[in-house]
């Protein structure tokens, strides 16, 4: 399927469901490396069901990339078929999945911008991408009241539970300002009415953690002197991503051209 755009669009436009997309794949492939190891049952389920919704959205999103490109290019070519700095995730996903409360303080950063997000690309010019924030924005709903409701236990629960999602949050910080970051890319599809106001996506996001934390007993962390990660969407990535792609990918580079 081909898109009428213009060639700077239709560059840009690929860029940038590349980054919506590698956010979500590279989440939900940590989210499914608890399947089995969650501290509950109940737990254990949603987050599997979680990392499903993630890898969900990435699928529909690469697939569309796939369309825009226009060069023959599927969803599972995208995800698979690309080396480590071709890929646009965000640092933040990249990093280890930690303990529980890693893992909860990350997904409560990204679900307080992913649901913001989605909201806002329901309205995008781009019908095929409004489409598809209208489906995901009812997941990432549901996903930023489970992982707050975490987040709330963790902070005001036991001493140690509070600690250590505490320094969760202390060490994840630095990887936010990331998610709100613009460039020519954006900037054009800003101008098209495709892409969203990221500005305006950062109040509310502050708006949603800076109390909550406050609620969970939690201390939102001095940027004074801190530095923040930039770069990750021209891909500086850290290690970490080249070791997980190394085990996501490794069946279908191992066997290219088998039919599943």
């Amino acid at each position: 399927m081909s898109y009428d755009l213009d060639q700077q669009t239709q560059t840009a436009l690929f860029q940038y469901l590349l980054r919506l997309a590698d956010d979500r794949l590279i989440l939900g492939h940590r989210l499914s490396e608890w399947c089995g190891h969650g501290p509950i049952l109940e737990e254990d389920i949603a987050l599997s069901n979680f990392a499903l919704d993630f890898i969900g959205q990435a699928e529909a999103l690469l697939r569309l990339a796939g369309e825009v490109e226009d060069k023959g290019r599927s969803e599972d070519d995208l995800a698979y078929k690309r080396d480590w700095q071709d890929y646009h995730c965000c640092q933040l996903v990249e990093r280890p999945k930690g303990d529980f409360g890693f893992t909860m303080a990350r997904q409560f950063f990204f679900d307080a911008y992913d649901f913001p997000m989605w909201e806002a690309l329901t309205t995008s010019s781009f019908e095929p991408l409004a489409a598809i924030a209208s489906k995901s924005v009812k997941e990432a709903k549901y996903h930023l009241r489970h992982s707050g409701e975490w987040v709330l236990r963790l902070g005001d629960g036991t001493k140690e539970s509070h600690d250590r999602i505490q320094t969760s949050v202390d060490s994840l910080w630095r990887y936010t300002g990331e998610l709100f970051e613009t460039d020519a890319v954006h900037d054009h599809l800003f101008s098209q009415g495709i892409a969203i106001c990221l500005s305006g996506i950062e109040k509310e996001w502050k708006e949603i953690v800076l109390p909550h934390l406050t609620r969970a007993t939690l201390t939102p962390p001095s940027e004074e002197g801190m530095v923040m990660v930039s770069g990750t969407r021209y891909g500086a990535h850290s290690e970490h991503l080249g070791h997980l792609l190394t085990e996501m990918q490794v069946l279908p580079r191992a066997f290219p051209d088998a039919k599943w």
